[in-house]
């Protein structure tokens, strides 16, 4: 009986032996996935911002009917993008032309979210084209435009957006559009807060791409929800013959310090992009000087790759984009 209980009692203390390793162990291994969870690898993480990407860089194939616009979700996130800003151009006509607007709507609408719920991107804004213009000096059709603009603010609310982009276009005397822009805005922005959503304005050509006037008019329409969307690009003041779009640029504001005033407002940021050298740089743009302004700015939001070029596919253009914003922000 003696030698049973013996063995019977150092049965019991080798178990209780290795039950004591095993848990070490895992303690050791759980610990070292929480510092592992602490510390991420380095990799676009250590930015100071984090990568959207822009409809717009698609709109050749969305245009060509090569991409589906309802797909943008799936692109954006296949190609390694965190959160993604519509283009409501592409889904106005349809809603527009629809037996019922309203029902069309909620169609479009329950699906982008839904895709942008399995896909795992986040949606962060809508640019708002084709609604009318803002800064207009018949007050009729200027109201009108707000008006427009405000079903994109209920649609942008609904899919989890912080904002609206809108672009000031109207008259072309500097007073008159200053007067008639803060009007535009204050309605907007009203509106806007009451469904928690941001108006945006782009520097987008003509006096919206004047970085002083604008500021002027974000000082004076003064509410919180409204503010700027710097864009690297589209500081063409004015084109041959007037043109809005598609004619050379006789006239610009400085680029870098059109940003850098703009940055005071700013809720989002564009970054633009045309050409590359056999670098990765951007021809025209310095990227690593306008993301040391954005950073000084104490900006840690967004930004968004607006790749506008044709000498290269849309999909490289956009990867090439992202590489050299994660190329220079990783340098500052």
């Amino acid at each position: 009986m003696k030698l049973k209980s013996f063995q019977l009692l150092l049965i019991l203390v080798l178990t209780t032996f290795s039950l004591s390793l095993v848990s070490c162990k895992e303690t050791k291994k759980n610990e070292s996935d929480i510092a592992q969870e602490e510390n991420p690898e380095p990799a676009s993480d250590s930015l100071f911002f984090k990568l959207s990407l822009a409809q717009w860089s698609l709109h050749t194939q969305i245009e060509n009917k090569e991409l589906d616009p309802m797909d943008f979700a799936q692109k954006a996130s296949e190609m390694g993008f965190e959160g993604i800003e519509y283009v409501t151009g592409f889904y106005a006509g349809p809603i527009k032309n629809a037996e019922n607007p309203e029902a069309k709507m909620k169609e479009v609408l329950d699906t982008l979210k839904a895709r942008s719920e399995k896909y795992g991107v986040k949606n962060l804004l809508l640019m708002i084209d084709g609604e009318g213009d803002l800064a207009i000096n018949d007050s009729v059709e200027r109201n009108k435009s707000v008006e427009n603009h405000k079903k994109w603010i209920d649609a942008a609310q609904y899919l989890g957006c912080h904002s609206i982009r809108v672009n000031l276009f109207g008259s072309d005397n500097a007073e008159e559009w200053k007067n008639n822009s803060v009007d535009a805005l204050k309605k907007l922005s009203e509106y806007g807060q009451t469904k928690g959503i941001n108006v945006l304005v782009e520097n987008h050509g003509y006096l919206s791409s004047n970085a002083d006037l604008l500021v002027e008019v974000m000082k004076e329409v003064n509410m919180e929800n409204c503010g700027t969307l710097p864009d690297f690009g589209n500081f063409c003041l004015k084109r041959e013959g007037g043109e809005r779009w598609n004619a050379k640029c006789v006239e610009e504001f400085p680029r870098y310090e059109g940003v850098e005033k703009l940055m005071s407002y700013a809720k989002a940021v564009s970054a633009k992009s045309y050409t590359f050298d056999e670098k990765g740089n951007e021809d025209l743009i310095d990227y690593k000087k306008m993301l040391q302004i954005i950073k000084d700015a104490g900006y840690s939001g967004y930004i968004g790759v607006e790749f506008e070029g044709s000498d290269i596919s849309a999909e490289k253009g956009i990867m090439a984009t992202k590489d050299l914003l994660i190329k220079a922000g990783s340098e500052l």
